[in-house]
């Protein structure tokens, strides 16, 4: 189970900014800057796929350059040998694209928040029961924000919904008012190759966004 300093830090991590920047196809080389510029934009969950080059490298970077407030953790985890290793680089997040209740157990096992993808009820319940510490509502895109109320209605209450898939400053709002309570952010955010002065700028725009819907 994550241990409840870990559990303090996600929290907070979620009051000060519920977005989690999705960085697929960052390269090693780029991956401290990139966190530190999202640090400096406000964001404070970071996640590396891992189906991006030499990921664990990257993730080993992010967690080494940015403070404990940082949640950092990998993205795209399908495997159980893949959550060990990210405890040997003492990530603190495992993000899925699913709902693989060994793989939610291993990394709670490994004293890890774990978020895994959704995308009905069964799936929703049965992620809970196995320790999800919150819900990616994936792919938000095709979900929408009707499921996303019609879930919020028969969950407990309490659990953090956060779609992701599609997501850009401007559709956002349906899906908060639907009851999402934070957002994974991908290619919107960040695209590999991309140069890292417009990160910047899409990270602001991204943070405005949030603040505007939530003043």
């Amino acid at each position: 189970m994550p241990a409840p300093a870990l559990r303090q830090r996600m929290e907070e991590a979620l009051a000060a900014l519920p977005l989690i920047a999705i960085l697929r196809g960052i390269s090693p080389g780029e991956a401290q800057r990139a966190a530190t510029i999202l640090h400096a934009a406000g964001f404070r969950l970071v996640e590396v796929p891992l189906n991006s080059p030499q990921p664990f490298d990257s993730i080993a970077a992010i967690r080494s350059c940015l403070p404990p407030d940082v949640i950092v953790g990998a993205g795209t985890v399908t495997a159980l040998a893949e959550v060990r290793h990210l405890a040997e680089l003492r990530a603190d997040m495992v993000v899925m694209p699913h709902a693989d209740t060994e793989v939610i157990a291993e990394a709670k096992a490994r004293g890890m928040v774990c978020v895994p993808g959704i995308a009905t009820p069964t799936e929703a319940f049965a992620a809970l029961k196995a320790g999800a510490d919150g819900l990616k509502i994936f792919p938000a895109e095709l979900i929408g924000p009707r499921v996303i109320k019609a879930l919020k209605a028969v969950l407990p209450r309490g659990i953090r919904l956060i779609p992701v898939g599609g997501i850009a400053p401007d559709t956002m709002k349906p899906f908060v008012e639907a009851g999402a309570t934070g957002f994974g952010l991908g290619s919107a955010l960040y695209s590999a190759g991309m140069p890292l002065d417009h990160l910047a700028e899409r990270a602001k725009r991204f943070v405005a966004a949030w603040q505007d819907l939530t003043a």
